[in-house]
Order: structure tokens, then sequence, then C-alpha cells
């Protein structure tokens, strides 16, 4: 045995152990949190009761957003974790993969830096720096999202791409590819690098399998599912692309206002800060993921330029790829050198992840309820007295608990359609015949103004059937008829 460990790499081994710690404390913490009523119908809820669909044979409508799970976006890794539902159903397959996929994209990382840097240590501080980057584990923290999977394949393609290994870097293109429709942001960067730096062939096929790919998704899949070839168009400011390139040109004021606006540069600040900007020596591969900030920052979508929100995980790895990249090409030592370099790089690192990143007795760890919070467990007494295949409409953090159904409906939904459907033509109005199926309220014992106001509509139609400290189960009266909305 120990001349079994001495013949391995010492860090590899080393890796291992952390990703193993990584994984099972982000899993733990993140599934803690759902369990803490921590997460909602979205991006939690909606993702379980899909994948729970499709792991029984049935297409994936979700009911809590009304729409087809893989025509909002089409991330047909999804399937990858259908096998577990068959097993042992339940949310830990979401946040535990979410944990696991993020944390082995460190190894890619790890072996780069390793070779290029020459060094076990340096290679494993780029790896961790991987991990604690604001980004990746605001990731981590964000509710659940097929997109953890590009903390993986991203990775592992730029280090397939940057060391030959060309079997590799197909298997890690095509899973990126099934992630998102959207991920051609980086892969036809990426491909555009390798056509210059690498294989031209294998580069000019790559840019055109991810442009296809898109397309394909867009234009084949989910217009046939949804109807449309993206719910996005609205995210581009002044009116759309049109609209866009004509204020480049008769409001650039405008145009540098807006993007300057709403912290935009303070976003791309913590997401370049942690590698001490030393990507900018030699830019080339960290300017792969130059088209993806350049959408964040573009977009409408407040989350989309905030570094803890799952769009900015896929442009992390071009970052600290780029990073060693330009580092290997320093002097090894020198004002300008490698050693002041990576001294910049550990410090930047340490800092951003203190102030940013959720680890542990860092600045951004978010509070949460545990699981043993007296509202967390009342909500699990009354989960189990709504039936396995009853119909329910439920508050927001207690949907994702009663995902497992064919209809779950996130209240006042069905009654008054709130975030439902592809566009916004449904908002406000009653979708009557799947009111007319709801047998089950579950909703706070104490609600908002909203919710009684839309609860007081529908209330003669509802007994109250179960109720505890904090909620309460109303049961349809089928013999009383729903009063009209409004």
């Amino acid at each position: 045995m120990k001349s079994w460990l001495r013949s391995r790499d010492p860090g590899l081994l080393a890796l291992s152990g952390v990703i193993v710690l990584f994984t099972a404390y982000y899993g733990s913490v993140t599934l803690n949190i759902h369990h803490g009523l921590g997460t909602a119908a979205y991006d939690s809820g909606l993702y379980d009761q899909g994948v729970w669909l499709m792991s029984r044979f049935r297409a994936p409508f979700v009911t809590t957003m009304g729409r087809n799970l893989l025509g909002d976006h089409t991330s047909f890794i999804l399937f990858a974790l259908v096998p577990f539902y068959w097993v042992a159903p339940g949310a830990w397959i979401l946040f535990w993969s979410q944990a696991s996929v993020i944390g082995l994209g460190a190894v890619p990382v790890y072996l780069y830096a390793r070779d290029s840097l020459r060094s076990v240590k340096i290679g494993l501080f780029f790896a961790v720096a991987y991990l604690v980057h604001p980004a990746v584990l605001g990731a981590v923290f964000e509710n659940y999202h097929p997109d953890s999977f590009l903390g993986l394949f991203v990775p592992l393609a730029l280090w397939a791409a940057l060391s030959h290994r060309w079997g590799w870097y197909v298997v890690a293109v095509v899973g990126a590819l099934l992630v998102k429709e959207d991920v051609a942001l980086v892969i036809v960067p990426l491909g555009v690098w390798v056509a210059l730096n690498r294989r031209r062939r294998i580069g000019l096929v790559t840019i055109g399998a991810a442009v296809a790919t898109t397309l394909i998704a867009m234009f084949v899949v989910m217009r046939s599912l949804i109807g449309v070839p993206t719910r996005n168009a609205w995210r581009i400011p002044f009116g759309g692309p049109t609209g866009l390139l004509s204020a480049v040109f008769t409001r650039p004021r405008d145009v540098v206002t807006y993007f300057t606006s709403e912290d935009r540069p303070w976003y791309l600040w913590q997401m370049m800060l942690p590698m001490g900007f030393q990507f900018i020596r030699r830019p080339g591969v960290a300017a792969m993921s130059a088209l993806v900030l350049f959408t964040n920052v573009l977009s409408t979508y407040w989350y989309q330029f905030h570094v803890q929100y799952h769009y900015s995980i896929v442009a992390v790895p071009a970052l600290v790829f780029g990073t060693v990249w330009a580092v290997q090409q320093l002097p090894a030592s020198g004002l300008g050198g490698r050693r002041v370099a990576l001294a910049c790089v550990v410090v930047c690192t340490a800092v951003s992840a203190l102030l940013w990143s959720p680890i542990p007795k860092g600045h951004a760890m978010p509070s949460y309820w545990p699981p043993s919070h007296p509202v967390a467990v009342a909500a699990r007494e009354v989960v189990e007295v709504v039936p396995d295949d009853a119909v329910v409409a439920a508050h927001y953090r207690i949907a994702p608990h009663l995902a497992y159904r064919d209809e779950i409906y996130q209240f006042p939904t069905p009654f008054r359609a709130v975030l439902y459907g592809v566009g916004l033509e449904l908002e406000g109005t009653r979708l009557d015949e799947r009111a007319e199926r709801v047998e089950f309220l579950v909703l706070q014992r104490t609600l908002s103004d909203e919710a009684s106001a839309d609860f007081a509509v529908i209330d003669e139609a509802f007994g109250k059937f179960f109720s505890n400290e904090h909620w309460v189960v109303w049961k349809r009266d089928a013999s009383v008829a729903l009063p009209p909305l409004g």
C-alpha cells in the first residue's frame, strides 16, 4: 500500500481529499438550507419536479413555471441524474451532485497548473483558488442549476485543449453543449483559440458544433416545446438587438452610462480580482471568457451581473487557466517575475474569498434556518398529510418539498398566474382548468397582504384540513364553485 501511494501524484491525492471535503461540506450545507426552507419553487423545486417526471418516463412539463423543462433550457445533461431518481428520489440528488461536479472541476485546473508551473504546491493552490472563487461558490449556494456541470466540463475542455488531450476534449465539449443552449458563448471562443493555437480543424469543428447545437436547441427543440426560440430577448437593452445597435451610433453616451450603471464595473472587479489581474499580461486564454462577461454586463437582468448567481461560473475557468498561462511565461524572479505574480494571486484570492465567497468564517457566508427550525419542522409535518397524488398549490418555500407529483403550483398560481407560462401573457389571469383541479392549498398561517387578498377570493371553496403553529392545509370543497377572479 505504501509503495502504491508513493507511486501516485501526492498533489492529486491531496486534491482528492480536498474535493471530498468540499463535496461533503457544501453538499450537506446546501441540502440543510433546503430542508430549512431556504430554497424555493424557483429554482430548486422546478428541477426536482422535472427530473422526477423524466425518471417516471413522463414529459417534464413543470407546473411550477408552466412550461417544459427542456424547453425552458435545453439542459439534456439532467438525464444523467435520472437513474438516481429511480433508486432514491430526493433533493439530495440535486445538491450533492451540484457540489460534486463543481468540486471535480478543480482536477483539470490542478493538472494544468502543476504541469505548466512544474509545482505540485502551486497546482494545488490554483485548484483551491478555483473552488473558492466567489462566482464558483455562488453557484453552489444559489438553489440548484444544471449550469453547475459547466464547473466541470469547461475546465476539462480548457485543460484538454491546452494539453493536447483530444479525447478528453471531445468528451468535455460534448458534455458542455448538453448543459445549456447558450454555452456557445464560451465554446465558440474556445474553438477559435484551438483553431489559432492548436489544431485548426478541431477548432473549426468545435465552432461549427457549438453554433449548430445552439441553433438546433433554440429553433428546433425550444421552439417545438414552448413555441419560441428564446424567452430572454427582453434582456437586451434599448429595445433589443436593433435598438442597441442604433443606440451605439446615435446615443453613445447613454450606452456608456448603461454599462457603468447598477454596479456593472464592480461585477467585473469581483470576477477578475481573485486572479490579481495577472491574466492581462498574456490575455489569449482568459479572453475566452470575454463574451460571457460582456453578455452578463449587457443584460438588463440584475442577476446576470452579480457574482453570486449561476450566470457567472462559466466565465471563471478561462480566467484561472488564463492566469496560469500568463504566469508560466514570466521570468522566474525579478520585480515583474513569476514569484511576484503568484504572490499577488495568492493575496487577491485570499482577500476575495474572505470578502465575497460563502466560506466558513467569511463575510459572505449566508445565514439560514437549520432543518430543526420550528417553521421547517412544522412544514415537514404538513407535507406528510398531503396525499402523494394530489394536485397542490403551495407557498413558494414549501412547494419544492411537494415536487414529486404531476401538478404542484406556487400559490397564487393557478388562481392568479404569477411567473407562469412562456411569456407574460398569462400574468394575473386565472388558469381555469388547472384551478379547478387543485385539491389542496398549503399556506402559512399568517399570510402576507398579497397572499391574503388572493386567498380571500377563493376561501369559500376550501375548508381547513390540517394546521399547526405555522402552516395550514386547506382542502377543496367540490360542492362550492370557485368565485370569479376580480
